[in-house]
């Protein structure tokens, strides 16, 4: 790796998908200063179905760890996506049903995702972040990397069209 890269957020050991990394000097604080607006969405794979309520609840904020959350997006995906398996592979238990939801945050607290599906009673299985502003992970396989081009380096920096979500890998 070049001198002084470094990655753009993060993501915890147990988490997959887009990782940016730059060298660029204060562009971590341009992209994810929750001031500054930039969504990260992220697909969770959670115990249990969800009801709406439930899901509205993850969206007006939660307190966790004497902390309140920003409000976020939550649903769930439609269709759910197929994902090839995980290595290691998660947790199942016969008697307890799984789905995707998404989560579009403007903040990301040290395993913010998980406190806040587990808060509300859905313990998060899987996690993957799918989308930096409005760059998309798309096809990019796991363990995989390249080099942005410029049209897609300005697009990091950019919002993504109101109500599109990234399509299924």
């Amino acid at each position: 790796m070049p001198k002084q890269v470094y990655a753009l957020g993060r993501l915890d050991a147990d988490s997959e998908g887009l990782l940016l990394l730059s060298d660029e000097p204060g562009l971590n604080t341009r992209l994810l200063d929750p001031q500054r607006g930039h969504p990260r969405t992220y697909w969770a794979q959670i115990e249990r179905i969800p009801s709406a309520d439930t899901l509205l609840r993850l969206q007006g904020g939660l307190d966790i760890q004497g902390y309140r959350t920003r409000p976020c997006r939550a649903w769930m995906l439609d269709p759910q996506p197929d994902i090839s398996p995980r290595d290691p592979p998660i947790r199942s238990r016969k008697t307890v049903p799984d789905c995707w939801i998404g989560l579009e945050l403007h903040e990301g607290k040290n395993r913010q995702i998980r406190r806040m599906t587990g808060a509300v009673g859905h313990g998060t299985l899987r996690l993957i972040r799918v989308r930096i502003g409005a760059l998309d992970l798309g096809s990019l396989a796991t363990g995989a990397w390249r080099e942005l081009p410029l049209a897609e380096r300005r697009q990091v920096l950019s919002q993504p069209p109101a109500g599109t979500f990234p399509l299924p890998c």
